[in-house]
């Protein structure tokens, strides 16, 4: 009779252990966020994901499990990080910046996918229309016009005439917002030189291929000279040649300066979208947030480098980095 009694009790246990397990499950959503590599715009958009779903009433380690992954730039390890999360059954996958959304999406149509930092997703293959993406991915773009940033140029450097175009050639974004750029140029006169990578390996002698050819140096928002503007920056700045970017912590890296959007700000829009995709809105009809709250970055140090004046009326608006 013990020991029927003891067997009833251990099967009453597990019993309760399984449904534990049941409950937490239903009450902790699980969320894969699969970053392309670290850097500071894209760990700032991160970051501050993280404190907007906070903000939004869902906490990691309270009501959601967050799983941060780094993608190390590398396709094949974020698409089995995407296989992962696929396996994992998580309820929403953040992907920050266009290939790691790329990769998520080739292993999943069904779990939600909200993406941060992606300049161009109709061209990038991941929604059909910033409007109505269709599918089940949505998210915020870090879209800026070259031709906003050229215009920043001509008031900080007038007179030039030869803008270098350094980028990798493999990104979806660069490739878009070089394109942009090229009908700026041809609609204003100015002359376009590129200069392309296909890794950081390879930014050092695309930069000084442009050091004799250019006026001024234009980089979009870009993952791999992002990751790499402390040698861009060192063959520019030997040259006295200015180099506009596209984002904030390029300028704080070295780049000249930008105007562009404010990643903090970003990061927070694109966690309100995953919190609604939690509360049962749907992606397919979850338009693409474009941002709208654009500053001015100056690096007033690599100005002093260069021998360029920043005039005071571009001062008096900007946020400026010194090193």
């Amino acid at each position: 009779m013990k020991k029927i009694t003891a067997l009833a009790m251990t099967l009453v246990l597990v019993v309760a252990l399984f449904a534990g397990c049941d409950s937490k499950d239903k009450d902790v959503l699980k969320i894969g966020l699969v970053q392309l590599m670290e850097h500071p715009s894209l760990d700032t958009i991160r970051e501050s994901i993280i404190e907007g779903l906070a903000d939004e009433g869902y906490v990691d380690g309270e009501n959601i499990e967050i799983n941060y992954q780094n993608g190390q730039n590398d396709m094949t390890t974020m698409k089995n990080i995407a296989q992962t999360f696929v396996g994992d059954e998580c309820d929403v996958i953040i992907a920050i910046a266009t290939p790691a959304a790329q990769a998520a999406l080739s292993e999943t149509t069904d779990i939600p996918i909200i993406f941060a930092a992606i300049t161009d997703p109709v061209g990038a293959g991941l929604v059909d229309s910033l409007d109505e993406p269709g599918g089940n991915v949505t998210g915020t773009s870090d879209e800026v016009s070259a031709e906003m940033i050229m215009n920043l140029a001509k008031d900080i450097t007038p007179g030039f005439k030869t803008i270098g175009a350094l980028y990798n050639i493999g990104e979806d974004n660069s490739v878009s917002v070089i394109k942009g750029l090229k009908d700026y140029a041809k609609a204003n006169g100015f002359k376009v030189v590129e200069s392309t990578v296909k890794d950081s390996s390879e930014v050092k002698q695309a930069a000084q291929y442009l050091a004799d050819k250019v006026d001024v140096v234009y980089s979009p928002i870009d993952n791999t000279i992002a990751s790499a503007m402390a040698v861009a920056t060192d063959v520019f700045n030997e040259n006295d040649i200015p180099f506009y970017v596209s984002a904030d912590s390029m300028v704080k890296d070295g780049g000249l300066a930008t105007y562009g959007i404010d990643y903090t700000v970003l990061g927070k829009e694109t966690a309100k979208m995953v919190a609604d995709v939690l509360k049962g809105e749907e992606t397919a009809t979850m338009a693409v947030k474009k941002m709208s709250d654009m500053k001015i970055y100056v690096n007033t140090d690599t100005a002093k480098a260069i021998g360029v004046e920043i005039p005071q009326s571009i001062l008096d608006k900007a946020e400026t980095f010194a090193q």
